[in-house]
């Protein structure tokens, strides 16, 4: 049922998603090629689908552990506060992780969480994000990997929400408000 305040026009189609995806995980896999254990993290909740489709296709043992931080709550806009919600279940010290956030916005969120997850002595961390906006970026930070960058516009699909909504769509859309 379609949303009476706003249209989604479509950015990234799921056929190009899948891709690159394929292309993300040969490189995740490759760079990572020596390790007897990955812990791929992911970041909660919009990163989920990304999560599933990425672990798929990454070629090397993996154990997935989540993560769940908020810097937005139900607004279009970043608090830049960045509050823990749900910590990891395993242990990471000394072992080969990678980050799996859905799109790197202002930096906050993946800058905290680095941080947070640096200081429990990881052998080697690495982050990969599947969107990059990199012209809203306040802190210096950037993901080993990234799917594609986009421009400042309010997105939603494969995982990702407006207001918890949206998340199911198989495609990157822009949310155009009426």
């Amino acid at each position: 049922m379609p949303n009476p305040d706003y249209a989604i026009d479509q950015m990234i189609s799921a056929k190009s998603i899948a891709a690159r995806v394929e292309t993300l995980a040969k490189e995740i896999t490759s760079y990572f090629n020596d390790t007897d254990k990955l812990i791929v993290v992911g970041l909660l909740r919009g990163s989920f689908v990304f999560i599933a489709d990425l672990a798929r296709e990454i070629d090397l043992p993996i154990e997935i552990d989540f993560l769940e931080a908020s810097s937005y709550g139900n607004s279009m806009e970043s608090s830049r506060e960045v509050k823990i919600l749900k910590d990891l279940a395993g242990e990471i010290s000394g072992k080969d992780v990678l980050v799996v956030e859905d799109i790197v916005d202002t930096g906050h969120t993946l800058k905290h969480v680095l941080q947070l997850l640096e200081s429990r002595n990881p052998k080697r961390i690495e982050a990969c994000a599947l969107l990059d906006k990199p012209s809203r970026r306040e802190v210096q930070i950037k993901s080993r990997w990234s799917g594609f960058e986009i421009p400042d516009e309010f997105i939603v699909g494969y995982g990702i929400d407006f207001a918890q909504m949206n998340r199911n769509l198989s495609y990157i859309g822009k949310v155009r408000f009426k």
